[in-house]
């Protein structure tokens, strides 16, 4: 089992670092043309049918850009096609998400507190739920809404605030920021995949044909694309969200992501703004800061907090039950409780800590062997934890966790 849990982390970092870099390549390319199409500029001589162009310069050179609205009157030689970054972007982030939060479901996804529910049930839903934000987008943007932007912002924005709210009714808080990220880069990667593509693939037939493409299907892709635009920066938010439990695990958090949503629609209007050679609003910024200063205030705002004797009443699964009777508990027990529990903690006594690093508690049996992977990767095989060693945990501890981990069944591999 021991192997397996270090071949198994190495796998989800593998997975994370594709993840980041398909991540940086769309949300770069993204930001480029959006960059880019605002600036574009009228200017005499230009084609027939270009909309624009734009001089830069970059690397010892310089570039001379032309945007055609709808299509050239041929098509190209050569052409470019922006979409294998989207997609991988989503396909790694989704198989992130079964490593770490399907297959770590009982410390990661599922919090009995909130509601009980098994592994499979967990996933189901985890896995259901991430569908419903599209259809429901699709819907609203096929509608007449389509022809009122303003407006359809607004519903969007409400659909993803009553999305985070069911999230916490059901998953850990980690989890709740997670999915209402992963719900909201489905959006995103589905007009990529749904829309923008289909609709190119469209104008570029029509050249092929000889026909003069229809300007509804750019209009179209231009609208989506505009969504993707405001909504990258809240989802690169609620997917670092996990390193820091001050945004995750309170029970405001979903008021948080609705504020950090609106946060992103704020910095990306000043840019959107400043690129389109409209001036530099600089309020934009001013409300930014306020809405940060309302986050900082919902994470120390009263919490309503499962308690020591709430998680002891609990029924232990058949899993922690095996863990539990697995030869050397007491030992590893007992150098978790002594050298981790101050900071994992319901109320941590660490001075400087506030909240339990990342969510994870350690303080009763049904915390320690939820936890069981996570602490023999990071205070066993690893000395990661404690930080420093700040709580002076002793070889033999150590070694401890990693006898007790490697004994139990093959079958908690897991967990």
């Amino acid at each position: 089992m021991s192997d397996f849990a270090i071949i198994w982390d190495w796998l989800a970092f593998a997975i994370r670092w594709t993840h980041v870099v398909t991540a940086i390549a769309w949300i770069g390319s993204s930001f480029y043309f959006v960059a880019l199409d605002l600036g574009l500029r009228k200017a005499p001589g230009l084609p027939v049918g270009a909309h624009g162009e734009e001089w830069q310069v970059h690397g010892g050179g310089f570039y001379h850009i032309q945007k055609y609205l709808v299509a050239p009157e041929r098509m190209p030689d050569h052409l470019i096609w922006f979409k294998w970054e989207s997609y991988m972007t989503w396909i790694s982030g989704a198989a992130l998400l079964m490593v770490t939060y399907w297959a770590g479901s009982e410390l990661f996804l599922i919090d009995p507190a909130k509601m009980e529910l098994l592994p499979w049930q967990a996933i189901l839903i985890s896995a259901g739920s991430l569908s419903v934000g599209w259809i429901v987008y699709n819907n609203l943007c096929k509608s007449p809404l389509g022809e009122k932007p303003t407006l359809l912002m607004l519903l969007l924005f409400v659909l993803l605030v009553v999305m985070g709210w069911a999230y916490n009714q059901v998953f850990t808080g980690r989890a709740v920021m997670l999915h209402l990220g992963a719900f909201t880069a489905t959006i995103m990667t589905a007009n990529v995949f749904f829309i923008i593509m289909p609709n190119q693939r469209i104008v570029v037939a029509d050249l092929k044909a000889g026909r003069t493409p229809d300007p509804k299907y750019g209009k179209i892709a231009k609208l989506r694309s505009t969504h993707n635009n405001y909504l990258t920066l809240p989802v690169v938010f609620l997917m670092l969200s996990n390193h820091y439990p001050l945004a995750f695990a309170t029970e405001y958090n979903w008021i948080i992501a609705a504020l950090v949503f609106l946060m992103g629609v704020t910095i990306r209007h000043f840019f959107n703004s400043m690129h389109a050679g409209k001036g530099n609003l600089w309020w934009c910024w001013g409300a930014t800061a306020m809405l940060f200063v309302a986050i900082m205030w919902l994470s120390t705002a009263p919490m309503l907090r499962e308690t020591v004797e709430q998680s002891e009443a609990r029924p232990l699964t058949a899993t922690q039950q095996a863990m539990i009777a697995t030869p050397g508990w007491d030992a590893a027990s007992s150098a978790v409780m002594g050298r981790c529990s101050m900071c994992h903690a319901r109320e941590p006594s660490y001075d400087g800590i506030h909240t339990a690093p990342k969510g994870v508690l350690l303080e009763t049996p049904d915390d320690i062997t939820r936890a069981a992977r996570e602490i023999y990767i990071q205070a066993g095989v690893t000395h990661a934890m404690p930080p420093a060693n700040v709580s002076f945990m002793e070889p033999q501890e150590r070694q401890a966790i990693v006898d007790w981990y490697r004994a139990a069944p093959k079958s908690l591999a897991f967990n």
